[in-house]
C-alpha cells in the first residue's frame, strides 16, 4: 500500500512538472538550457562540496563511537551520496535514505544502536538547521520590495514551527520514545522485525541521551550541516549565471531557502517532485526571475541530482561489501 502510494505521488509530481513547464513556456525553458550548454555540468562536481560538509557533520556524531577508525570521512561521504540519492531519485519517503545509511554503517562494523541514535540526532539537527536557514532566507525575501502576503504567511508559519526541534529534543531527553515505540510495534507485528533489525529500543534511548550530554559534539555537527546548506546556495548562483540571469549571493540564498523549506515541509512527496518547482515559481517574481528562468533552474538541479545520484546508487553494492574486514576507505 505504502509503495503504491509513493509511486502514485511520484507520477503526480512528474505530471505537475510537465504541466508547469508547458504552462510557462517549454520552448523558452529549453532555449535557456541550450544557451547555458555543457558548463551546467559543473554543478555535478560542485555538489560534492556541500555533501562533504554534511558528511563531516555525520562524522562528528559517529567519531565518539568509532575508536577503530572504521567510518572515516571518505566512507561517510560515499554513504551520504547514496543516502541522498535514495531520498531524491527513488519513489520513497526521505526516511528510506536514512535507513540505508544505518545499514551501511552497521555493515562497516559500527554499533547499530549508536549509529541509529546518531542519525536520529542528525535528523533533529537537520530540522533545526532547515528552520534556521529558511528563516534566514525568508527574512531576506521579506526585505525585498513588494513581498507578497503569501511570503509573509510562510514566514509566520516558519516562526510558529521554530519550537518543534526543542519539543523533539525534550521528548528524546526525558522520554523513552524508542523503547515504548518498540513495545507498541511488537504488539502489532510481533518481535520478528526487531530481531531482523538487531536494534534494542532501550539501548537506542540510552545512546540518544548520551549524545544529548555532549553539546560540543552536537554543535559541531550542526555547524557542519548548516555550512553545507549555505554552500549549496552557490549552486543557484552558478546555474543562474550560466542561464544568463546572474544574481547576487543573497538572492541565491533566498532561492535555496525556499526550495529547502518546501521540500522538507512536504517531505512525503517523493524526490520533492513538483514541490521544488512550485517553491521557485512562488519566490521568483520577488527576486526578479521570470517563470521560465525559475523552471530552468529547477531542471538544472534535477539534472545535477541525476548525474550525481545515479553513479552513487550504482556503487551501492560495492559499499555493501565494505565490511569490517575490508580495506578502510
Amino acid at each position: 500500500m505504502v509503495k503504491a502510494a509513493s509511486y502514485c505521488a511520484a507520477l503526480l509530481g512528474l505530471a505537475a512538472i510537465v504541466w508547469l513547464a508547458q504552462r510557462h513556456g517549454l520552448d523558452d525553458i529549453l532555449r535557456l538550457l541550450r544557451q547555458a550548454g555543457w558548463p551546467l555540468l559543473l554543478l555535478v562536481p560542485f555538489h560534492a562540496l556541500p555533501l562533504l560538509l554534511d558528511a563531516a557533520g555525520w562524522r562528528a556524531l559517529v567519531a565518539p563511537h568509532d575508536r577503530e577508525g572504521r567510518a572515516r570521512l571518505p566512507f561517510l561521504f560515499w554513504a551520504s551520496a547514496i543516502r541522498e540519492a535514495f531520498a531524491r531519485l527513488l519513489p520513497l519517503a526521505s526516511v528510506g535514505g536514512e535507513l540505508i545509511g544505518i545499514r551501511l554503517a552497521m555493515r562497516r562494523g559500527l554499533d547499530g544502536a549508536a549509529v541509529t541514535a546518531g542519525i536520529v540526532l542528525q535528523l533533529l539537527l537537520a530540522i533545526g538547521n532547515q528552520l534556521l536557514f529558511a528563516l534566514l532566507g525568508f527574512g531576506l525575501l521579506l526585505l525585498q520590495p513588494g513581498a507578497s502576503p503569501l511570503a509573509h504567511r510562510i514566514g509566520v508559519g516558519l516562526l510558529l514551527g521554530a519550537p518543534l526541534p526543542l519539543v523533539l529534543l525534550l521528548g528524546l531527553r526525558h522520554g523513552r520514545l524508542f523503547e515504548r515505540g518498540q513495545r507498541l510495534l511488537n504488539r502489532i507485528v510481533g518481535d520478528g522485525l526487531q530481531r531482523r533489525l538487531a536494534l534494542d529500543g532501550a539501548a537506542l534511548d540510552r545512546h540518544v541521551r548520551g549524545y544529548l550530554r555532549q553539546p560540543r559534539v552536537l554543535l559541531a555537527a550542526a555547524a557542519w550541516e548548516f555550512s553545507g546548506l549555505v554552500l549549496g546556495a552557490f549552486e543557484n548562483w552558478i546555474a543562474l549565471r550560466l542561464l544568463g540571469h546572474p544574481v547576487d549571493l543573497l538572492t541565491a540564498l533566498s532561492l535555496e531557502a525556499a526550495v529547502q523549506a518546501a521540500r522538507h515541509l512536504l517531505f512525503v512527496m517523493p524526490a520533492g517532485l513538483g514541490v521544488q518547482e512550485a517553491a521557485l515559481l512562488m519566490v521568483a517574481p520577488l527576486l526578479g526571475l521570470s517563470p521560465d528562468q525559475a523552471i530552468a533552474l529547477s531542471l538544472c538541479k534535477r539534472l545535477r541530482d541525476l548525474l550525481f545520484g545515479v553513479p552513487a546508487l550504482l556503487s551501492w553494492p560495492l559499499l555493501e561489501r565494505s565490511g569490517p574486514g575490508a580495506g578502510k576507505a
